[in-house]
């Protein structure tokens, strides 16, 4: 067997497993899959929005803290680098 199909192959398993695992974390079934794919997907759909809102909440909340200390560090940095 060429050395590229044998990589190949061994890069789909791997990326299956992969995919296999992250599917497996949300509970999903390979029968339920392939049964029901348009409501798997709209459960993907909604686990990703969920997993979005919970972020972007905590991310504006870390934004709050983290932008204004940046910019101060900033402005100092710049008003510095003008004296000298």
């Amino acid at each position: 067997m060429p050395p590229n199909v044998k990589d190949t192959i061994i890069k789909l398993i791997v990326a299956s497993l992969i995919v296999g695992l992250f599917l497996g974390f949300f509970n999903i079934d390979p029968r339920a899959l392939l049964a029901d794919f348009g409501d798997t997907v709209l459960e993907i759909f909604s686990v990703v929005a969920s997993v979005v809102e919970w972020a972007v909440k905590y991310l504006l909340l870390g934004a709050v803290v983290v932008v204004p200390i940046w910019l101060i560090f900033f402005l100092i940095g710049r008003m510095r680098g003008r004296k000298g």
